[in-house]
């Protein structure tokens, strides 16, 4: 009877265990995380930065500020992350910029002259200093301390096919060796076949980190050794992107053609050291359909790819803008169009983020010139409308 009584007390304990410790709380209310992969896809950041008649080129330099070209003024611009402009320079001619380690500006414009009683406007590499003589820094304290003239860094003679030559643009390189960290690569497109028995016009180019020209460079592939390997090469990415301590070092790097008639428009080439010497080989990016419907080495699928950037962050995602078709297509490291979906999705297949078309609103573009990639912000510049755009991942927004 007592064993009877202590299970009714316990039970009833039990069962008035919830008016003492209050009644059970309803969760029916919070939503359970789900991810869809539509979801995801590059949003403006407004408003654009403006004040820009026909802007061409911008960098994120390694000092962490936006150098913006404008053609059109035959300006440079430095920009803080706000937009705030913190300085200008005039450079003759200019079209692209970009910084090198040592935050000296890179600066492809052109150099008018007289050779022989006529007027030429030669393409030119200008390096600028922005340390004034009291320490200070930016573009208010700037000023050009080189002039790399075409053709007369690698040979005493001129002729008039010289004066079509054109420098596309600059990649800066970072190496662990004092020697060989800010050498740069320089993209330049001519006529010529063979100028000086130094190769063609149309050449990726390599100077040392004090402006010393070293040689135009070969190619070597499964069918042998290419000095003319490069045709109509116009863009130029290395790996080492800002910020300074996690530049990639190695001498890599992607390029861009402007030709139509090759199939592969945009290529990695890769730097290999071996016992005969030093290669430069192609590296040929595979796709993979269970992934992803497109990616960045299948044939023809650019236009008019006239500039890319690559993310210095640990995605390493490309960017490449195609000028004819006002888009730019983002691909992961591996080459693939789109990004990965999150790991709690339970999706598989990535997706496609690229975006563009002509016109004037927030995700198109008039004859966009360039792209660059800082903090998880993408910058395009929007030639034709005068403006730099700036976009998101939806996935970075916290």
């Amino acid at each position: 009877m007592k064993k009877c009584w202590a299970w009714v007390l316990a039970t009833g304990a039990l069962v008035s265990c919830e008016g003492y410790f209050g009644s059970k709380t309803d969760l029916s209310f919070i939503d359970v995380p789900t991810y869809s992969v539509r979801d995801i896809a590059y949003v403006p950041i407004q408003p654009a930065f403006g004040g820009f008649i026909h802007p061409t080129d911008l960098c994120i330099g390694f000092d962490e500020l936006l150098y913006v070209v404008d053609e059109a003024t035959e300006e440079i611009i430095c920009l803080n992350e706000s937009g705030a402009e913190q300085g200008r320079i005039t450079i003759p001619g200019v079209q692209t910029v970009r910084q090198d380690r040592q935050l000296d500006l890179l600066a492809i414009g052109t150099h008018d002259t007289t050779i022989n009683g006529v007027a030429y406007s030669l393409a030119c590499l200008y390096r600028i200093h922005q340390i004034g003589p009291g320490g200070q820094y930016g573009l208010p304290y700037a000023h050009i301390v080189h002039k790399t003239i075409h053709p007369f860094y690698f040979k005493n003679t001129f002729s008039t096919s010289d004066a079509q030559v054109r420098f596309g643009q600059v990649a800066i390189l970072a190496s662990n060796s004092a020697e060989k960290n800010n050498r740069y690569y320089v993209s330049r497109t001519g006529p010529s076949s063979n100028n000086a028995n130094q190769g063609p016009d149309d050449a990726i180019v390599l100077f040392d980190r004090d402006d010393t020209y070293i040689s135009p460079l070969s190619v070597t592939t499964s069918s042998g050794l290419f000095t003319n390997y490069f045709q109509d090469p116009k863009g130029l990415v290395s790996f080492a992107q800002p910020p300074q301590y996690t530049a990639a070092t190695g001498d890599d790097f992607w390029f861009t053609s402007q030709d139509p008639n090759q199939a592969l428009q945009v290529q990695h080439i890769s730097f290999i050291e071996t016992e005969f010497g030093a290669d430069y080989r192609p590296v040929i990016y595979a796709g993979d359909n269970s992934l992803a419907d497109r990616w960045i080495n299948q044939a023809n699928r650019f236009t008019d790819p006239c500039a890319m950037t690559m993310a210095g962050d640990n995605t390493r995602y490309l960017f490449v803008v195609d000028r004819e078709r006002d888009s730019v297509y983002q691909f992961t490291a591996s080459g693939l169009e789109g990004i990965p979906p999150p790991p709690a999705s339970g999706e598989t297949r990535y997706t496609r983020v690229s975006f563009g078309g002509a016109g004037n609103g927030p995700m198109q573009f008039i004859e966009p010139s360039a792209v660059a990639h800082w903090k998880k912000i993408l910058y395009v510049v929007d030639a034709g409308n005068g403006r730099i755009s700036r976009f998101k991942c939806t996935l970075d927004f916290e």
